[in-house]
């Protein structure tokens, strides 16, 4: 996300918060997530406007924001930003060397996103696209993670093995759960701390993650 864009509209409401912050805010509010909506609802989506609403609602949260008026405007905000991508707009600054570490080891690499069929173009867009073999949008391929048929799909097009492959997501309920359900090692990313004990391997950072997966 871009963490600098959600701290100058907040600043337009009187909050001052420096972009790490908000960063930190929408780690945890991840966990928030996870643990109150998609952990609770088997096969509750990712991609619907209660859940984006949910998601901003818990950074600013996260972010001490309480006055109602403030929150239902900046979630407003939020909705009609930057269609068809949102405020996902920059990548993280680890991916190029962890996509190179990827390639180096002789593994392939790709993305399976939950998205609205502008995922692929998204990545392009940051400077990706040319290290990723392909993009599974689940909005172009009609299923969505935690669903392991999403996860099988990327098997056949890769075309190995779910033992052969490993998964790095940021969401426990929807990446790790998914992944393994479909057979996939998975890691979680934890670059706050905030998600305390699961049963999976987990990473601070994605070059971490990477590291963690092929040496």
């Amino acid at each position: 996300m871009d963490y600098a864009v959600i701290a100058a509209e907040l600043a337009r409401h009187g909050v001052r918060v420096a972009p790490d912050a908000v960063q930190r805010a929408e780690w945890q509010a991840r966990v928030h997530l996870d643990d109150q909506v998609f952990a609770r609802a088997a096969g509750a989506s990712t991609e619907t406007q209660a859940s984006a609403t949910r998601y901003m609602s818990f950074v600013l949260e996260g972010l001490g924001v309480a006055d109602a008026k403030t929150v239902e405007q900046v979630v407003e905000w939020r909705r009609t930003y930057n269609p068809p991508v949102g405020l996902w707009t920059t990548r993280d600054p680890q991916a190029l060397e962890a996509l190179a570490l990827v390639r180096r080891a002789g593994a392939r690499a790709a993305a399976i996103s939950n998205s609205n069929g502008s995922a692929e173009t998204l990545l392009a867009s940051v400077g990706l696209g040319p290290y990723l073999d392909f993009v599974v949008d689940s909005g172009e391929v009609g299923v969505e993670k935690p669903n392991p048929r999403i996860f099988e799909l990327a098997l056949a097009r890769a075309g190995v093995a779910a033992a052969e492959a490993a998964y790095i997501g940021d969401f426990y309920s929807i990446d790790v759960r998914g992944a393994a359900a479909a057979g996939l090692r998975a890691v979680l990313l934890d670059p706050g701390r905030f998600w305390g004990t699961r049963d999976c391997a987990m990473a601070p950072d994605l070059l971490s993650a990477v590291r963690l997966l092929v040496g």
